[in-house]
């Protein structure tokens, strides 16, 4: 799946929190549709079986309850994408990284191959479909989550390059898979943020740390000997790159990955580098953009939702461009037409465990959607976020997002205005209500005041979303290519 993934660093954000969020897109031609649902434990399964590989994974006996993007569909399997548990660890996964022949030579992928006559069927590894559901209910830390999904990639093997981020309230960690059975990990410092456009993204790594005091750097058991029995190493000096020894430079990468990469450092680190021209540090094209920087000031919440909606806004890539640059439209944007949802993980630890934790959620493309803060210490969702239905539907956020971002596109300068004012109405209001609820909040309350105001919010999203879809079809309407000024009713 095309994604991208933004991590914030407790010292990095505006308020102390540590923040995980990521673009969950469709793959090319389709248009995923999803719901948020909560998982309660007696809902979780023991046996689990994959619908893509038919691995089959035995689970534990004592689930936490979770936070859950599934799909709509099940065809496919669960999908469960993002969440937070009831210990407010968040997990996202995952970001489609790339890799290469040399350590896809060393380390194949474990492909499921289906029966053929008298030979039986040979189960696959894990994949996208399975990581949330199987880790994420069973962890009580960002760290432990690492370790226990590494346990499950090195037992079961996975059949596909996946980067996946976990969170608490003091520290983030970043996965990711190599080859068929292999990972790496680090913990993201706290005063520093982390990009990734779906492509191996680790820029350095310390082994003597990951197989020693592991306070920074975590990676399978065999990983230092695979590098060394495969030549995969292509450092000229002292010091170990993962995204030279693991990684793709390919062609397609310099349109598809690392525009985003620039783009989003750009923003954030405007006068750390020099970004734009001839002799600029960094160009979209550059195989070499930082894994991680410090921000020129802290991250807000906002700021997350808007890099994460962005089309090279200001730049002469930007599609909606009302110049048309030669270069116009020549990036793969990062706020595409075929995202899913945005989900953006905030773990608040300077508050009481029952209201610290937060999903900033959206659906459709998210230049044109809006942002709404849900309470994860919860039994139950509202029905406008998890009722919804594969047909299309008013009635439900993911729907009313879709058709206005549909709606909205063909006319990007005509609605902008309508769009900017939905995205800050829902904005300003959802934080009104979750700081009304945060400073009403009593130690012991029961967590039926958390969906209380999940309603509050709901209800609110719902009005706005329905007034800015009603404003985006009127102004469509009106710019129809059959329409005729003369009246004549």
């Amino acid at each position: 799946m095309a994604c991208t993934t933004l991590l914030v660093g407790k010292k990095a954000s505006y308020d102390g929190s540590t923040i995980i969020a990521r673009n969950d897109d469709s793959g090319s031609g389709s248009f995923t549709t999803k719901k948020m649902v909560v998982v309660n434990p007696k809902e979780q399964v023991r046996k689990y079986r994959s619908t893509i590989s038919h691995v089959e994974i035995e689970l534990p006996d004592n689930p936490l309850r979770y936070t859950s993007m599934p799909n709509v569909d099940l065809k496919e399997g669960v999908w469960a994408a993002s969440g937070i548990n009831s210990e407010n660890v968040a997990m996202t996964a995952t970001e489609t990284i790339t890799s290469n022949p040399r350590v896809l030579g060393a380390d194949p992928y474990v492909v499921r191959v289906p029966a053929k006559g008298k030979e039986k069927e040979v189960m696959g590894g894990i994949g996208e479909e399975d990581l949330v559901l199987i880790t994420l209910p069973y962890i009580h830390s960002a760290r432990e989550g690492v370790i226990r999904l590494g346990s499950l990639l090195e037992k079961y093997g996975t059949y596909e390059p996946n980067g996946i981020a976990f969170s608490d309230k003091d520290e983030i960690w970043w996965l990711e898979s190599i080859g068929g059975h292999n990972w790496i990990a680090r913990r993201v410092k706290d005063d520093e943020y982390v990009v990734m456009p779906n492509q191996f993204g680790l820029d350095r790594f310390d082994f003597a740390d990951a197989y020693g005091a592991q306070k920074e750097n975590l990676c399978s058991k065999g990983l230092k000997e695979l590098v060394k029995n495969n030549h995969l190493a292509l450092d000229l000096s002292d010091g170990f790159n993962p995204r030279l020894a693991f990684g793709s430079h390919d062609d397609s990468d310099h349109v598809y990955n690392t525009p985003r990469a620039w783009y989003m450092e750009r923003y954030f680190n405007p006068r750390t580098y020099d970004w734009d021209g001839p002799e600029a540090d960094y160009t979209p094209e550059s195989d070499d953009i930082p894994w991680s920087l410090k921000p020129e000031r802290k991250i807000t919440i906002e700021e997350v939702k808007y890099i994460l909606s962005s089309h090279f806004q200001g730049t002469k890539y930007d599609p909606y461009g009302k110049i048309d640059y030669p270069e116009k439209g020549m990036y793969r944007p990062i706020g595409i037409s075929r995202t899913s949802f945005l989900s953006i993980s905030q773990i608040r630890g300077y508050l009481n465990k029952e209201i610290a934790a937060l999903e900033w959620v959206s659906f459709g493309s998210n230049a044109f959607n809006a942002s709404l803060p849900i309470y994860t210490n919860v039994t139950t969702i509202p029905s406008y976020l998890s009722k919804t239905s594969k047909e299309v539907s008013t009635s439900s956020f993911y729907w009313a997002n879709r058709l206005i971002g549909a709606l909205a596109d063909a006319h990007f300068n005509k609605t902008a205005l309508l769009i900017e004012r939905y995205q800050n109405y829902v904005a300003n209001k959802s934080r009104e209500i979750i700081n009304k609820h945060d400073s009403s909040y009593k130690a012991g309350q029961e967590i039926s005041n958390n969906e209380k105001a999940n309603e509050e919010l709901a209800i609110m999203a719902q009005k706005a979303t329905t007034k800015a879809l009603d404003d985006v079809l009127y102004v469509s309407s009106c710019l129809m290519k059959n329409g005729y000024n003369r009246s004549d009713n």
